[in-house]
């Protein structure tokens, strides 16, 4: 399999200088890719189905708005949480050993989540599935900078851009064929990551060769649990405050009290321990500590809003889960282009900084854009708005780490490059819970106020979760009112990604270039830099 994929990417990277590859040739280069590639094509994969499927799946459970949140924050609560202790592991064992459990993790969470028979047990085993998430999407980008110097990096970025954007196109579109087909049914989609999972594994055993670090340490589990602990409540309290309870009651006290005082009492032993899960030696560098701060600005923006689109286009304007996924394919092959191009510039010039500011500027433009859309939108508009967002995107994820990895010492490599995953993640568990929050109420307002001087429906609309609950079985009358009303909101959750946006934009800014390096993460380690 390995020797039919190369020449396919050899044809899209230009061979690269030995001495800047870590010691791996061009060829070793890409027959290791092979596998990690497609172990991220099925995280990808596996993610854009499922949020393909979920209208459809929380109509059939009968579930809320709050609960089609849930179902995404639970997997996001679980990566972001995870993410760290994935990192500091790949500075101590073999990243091989690390990627390969955390696809089985994937894999088993992703099969028990296809036999759920309630919302809440879906949930739960979302967490699982986070797990192996938080691993894949950490320990790739980790075992690709050890592999491959920061200035060749670049061109294999657009490896990356095209894993995702065929994983982003052809979710949906599986999703869709598969939630569509009678037979099949929503439960299948849990299930179409599997067999390209198994794949990984194997590519991955007979191409994956890192060296192992083999180091005598104290693992940190103590600040592992406190920094698990702190953010898991926190995030818990973000998503219930203002539905389950009210922002300002007891239960906020003791949830963030608790979590605040997680947070302190991890912070307090990763000062004392040789081996913190996160050195917090790393936020002394200013391009460390401002790239983060980007990267959870463009987090809440970017998930917290994205997460809801196929929901906009199945609910309110009444595509399938299909037509759906094509209807995201302008802002799939924005962020393609963009990631291959600014890729082989970035290794030509060795200058990064200009795509950066010019990605984070198109992500402010396009979630403004965005902004305006309602149950009308033409078809045609949306795609060019979607197209201006996926071009920003492209330029600003992959090089934001990219910064990150080019600056840190080698030996906090893994740590450094999830606590930017980790803090993309945070941001947009947060996005997805506050953003979420904020369409059910106003989803909830506009149906109050369609239905008023009806007899008790006003009341029944206030919690906002008639929306979904009642949508399968709703008038047509009432049906249409839901479809309106989630169409009208929705360009209420762009315009606040927007503004956070801004955000990103305002910090990119002050990020100082460096030169990018010739020496993979293997090398400088080996050279104690």
């Amino acid at each position: 399999m390995t020797s039919t994929l190369e020449p396919r990417v050899a044809a899209a990277v230009d061979v690269a200088p030995v001495e800047q590859q870590g010691g791996m040739t061009h060829r070793q280069i890409l027959s290791a890719l092979s596998g990690m590639l497609l172990a991220m094509f099925v995280a990808f994969l596996s993610s854009t189905v499922v949020s393909n499927a979920l209208p459809t799946i929380i109509t059939e459970l009968r579930g809320t708005q709050g609960q089609y949140t849930w179902v995404v924050t639970a997997t996001l609560l679980a990566s972001t949480a995870s993410t760290p202790v994935w990192g500091k592991f790949a500075d101590l064992f073999s990243k091989k050993l690390l990627i390969q459990i955390s696809i089985v993790i994937f894999i088993v969470g992703s099969m028990l989540a296809g036999l759920s028979q309630s919302v809440d047990s879906l949930i739960a085993w979302r967490v699982l599935q986070g797990l192996g998430l938080g691993g894949i999407q950490a320990l790739m980008q980790i075992a690709m900078a050890a592999m491959i110097s920061p200035r060749e990096r670049g061109r294999y970025s657009g490896l990356i851009g095209a894993v995702m954007a065929v994983a982003t196109v052809g979710g949906p579109l599986i999703g869709g064929v598969l939630v569509d087909t009678s037979w099949l049914g929503w439960r299948s989609v849990f299930y179409v990551g599997v067999p390209f999972a198994v794949v990984a594994l194997v590519l991955l055993q007979r191409t994956l060769h890192l060296p192992v670090t083999k180091r005598k340490v104290r693992i940190d589990y103590l600040g592992a649990t406190f920094l698990t602990a702190g953010v898991s409540t926190l995030l818990i309290w973000v998503t219930l405050a203002g539905g389950t309870f009210a922002w300002w009651s007891v239960e906020t006290v003791l949830f963030v009290t608790g979590g605040v005082l997680a947070i302190v009492a991890f912070v307090v032993t990763e000062l004392r321990h040789p081996e913190p899960i996160v050195p917090l030696r790393l936020f002394r560098d200013r391009t460390t500590t401002l790239a983060i701060v980007a990267s959870i600005a463009i987090g809440v923006a970017m998930f917290g809003s994205s997460v809801f689109l196929g929901q906009y286009l199945q609910i309110s304007r009444g595509y399938s889960p299909t037509a759906a996924g094509l209807l995201t394919i302008p802002m799939v092959g924005g962020l393609l282009i963009s990631s291959t191009v600014s890729g082989i510039l970035i290794t030509r010039f060795g200058r990064w900084k200009a795509y950066l500011v010019a990605g984070s500027v198109l992500v402010v433009v396009g979630f403004g854009l965005l902004s305006t859309i309602d149950h009308e939108t033409n078809m045609a508009l949306l795609g060019v708005f979607l197209f201006v967002l996926g071009v920003g995107i492209g330029m600003t994820m992959q090089n934001l780490v990219l910064a990150v990895q080019n600056t840190v010492a080698a030996r906090d490599l893994g740590a450094a490059s999830s606590a930017v995953a980790f803090f993309r993640s945070l941001g947009g568990t947060i996005g997805v819970s506050v953003l979420g929050a904020v369409l059910s109420s106003r989803v909830g307002d506009l149906i109050a106020e369609g239905l008023a001087g009806v007899p008790g429906a006003e009341q029944a609309a206030a919690s906002g979760d008639v929306g979904l609950a009642d949508l399968a079985d709703a008038p047509p009358a009432i049906r249409t009112l839901i479809e309106v009303s989630y169409g009208d909101a929705t360009g209420r959750i762009f315009a606040i990604s927007a503004v956070l946006a801004v955000v990103a934009v305002a910090v990119i800014v002050f990020i100082r270039e460096v030169a990018l390096s010739t020496e993979s993460g293997e090398e400088r380690l080996r050279a104690g830099r």
